[in-house]
């Protein structure tokens, strides 16, 4: 599951844990809802704001500033985006979904000859590692909530934290390493997500492991209404695999070797 459908599933669930429970005032969840209900990046950005003006002391502070961040990543301002994910952490170091963001963006933007690699990537490994075992750890914010399906959210969400750590391992080259995390990403999600297994099939060509790499990028190929770009990385990672099968094109059977010129 997408990580914003995840969050919209979480909103209402956790609303109406709320609304049950009693534990905010009227005014405050009106905002929380409206801050959840906007249609777009600018609108999100100016109800979260006013959330937090208005209620600068809510339990829901590190929400509303992931709320924000998430939105300026719509925008790609990516600048704006991890500092308000950052501020989101501060306000709540357990917050997990934050987490998760910080550790995809850093791993994302860093770089094989970065001077500061491995300090990012640790950091960034620690994140996801703290996510994933506060997800699976998270308590019903509804007691009406099936437990199928809080378990299927929590599953979604480390499988998030899977996938950053197969980032950070490709990105150190480890990749038996980011194989497992992206399978183990896989395995977890509720839904196949075809970045996910574009990533993994360029893991398996990678190893040399072309039959997998093949295979893996054959369904993301026939996955229905796959994203164009992910479908295109999917066709030359198959390309890909099937040269390196092939190995180097033989020379034409009649061709002669070239004389040697002389001295």
């Amino acid at each position: 599951m997408n990580r914003f459908l995840i969050a919209a599933v979480l909103t209402l669930v956790t609303s109406l844990g709320l609304m049950a429970q009693k534990k905010v005032s009227k005014g405050e969840y009106d905002a929380y809802v409206a801050m959840h209900q906007a249609t777009d990046a600018d609108s999100r950005i100016t109800a979260a704001e006013a959330f937090l003006a208005k209620y600068a002391d809510s339990q829901f502070k590190a929400e509303a500033f992931y709320m924000i961040a998430i939105s300026y990543e719509a925008k790609n301002d990516n600048v704006k985006a991890m500092a308000y994910a950052d501020q989101s952490v501060t306000a709540d170091p357990k917050f997990y979904r934050s987490l998760l963001f910080m550790s995809k963006s850093i791993v994302a933007k860093t770089r094989e000859f970065d001077l500061d690699k491995e300090e990012k990537l640790t950091r960034a490994e620690k994140y996801a590692k703290d996510a994933i075992e506060l997800a699976m750890s998270a308590t019903k914010p509804n007691p009406q909530i099936p437990d199928a399906q809080w378990d299927g959210i929590k599953k979604d969400f480390a499988a998030e934290g899977h996938l950053a750590l197969g980032m950070a391992a490709t990105v150190r080259k480890k990749y038996d390493v980011a194989i497992k995390e992206y399978q183990t990403s896989l395995d977890l999600g509720s839904t196949p997500d075809a970045g996910v297994m574009v990533r993994l099939t360029q893991a398996y060509n990678l190893t040399g492991k072309y039959d997998d790499a093949t295979a893996m990028a054959n369904k993301v190929i026939a996955m229905p209404d796959v994203n164009p770009t992910i479908k295109s990385f999917a066709q030359a990672e198959r390309a890909r695999a099937a040269q390196a099968k092939a190995g180097p094109p033989k020379p034409a059977a009649d061709s002669k070797p070239a004389e040697a010129k002389q001295p």
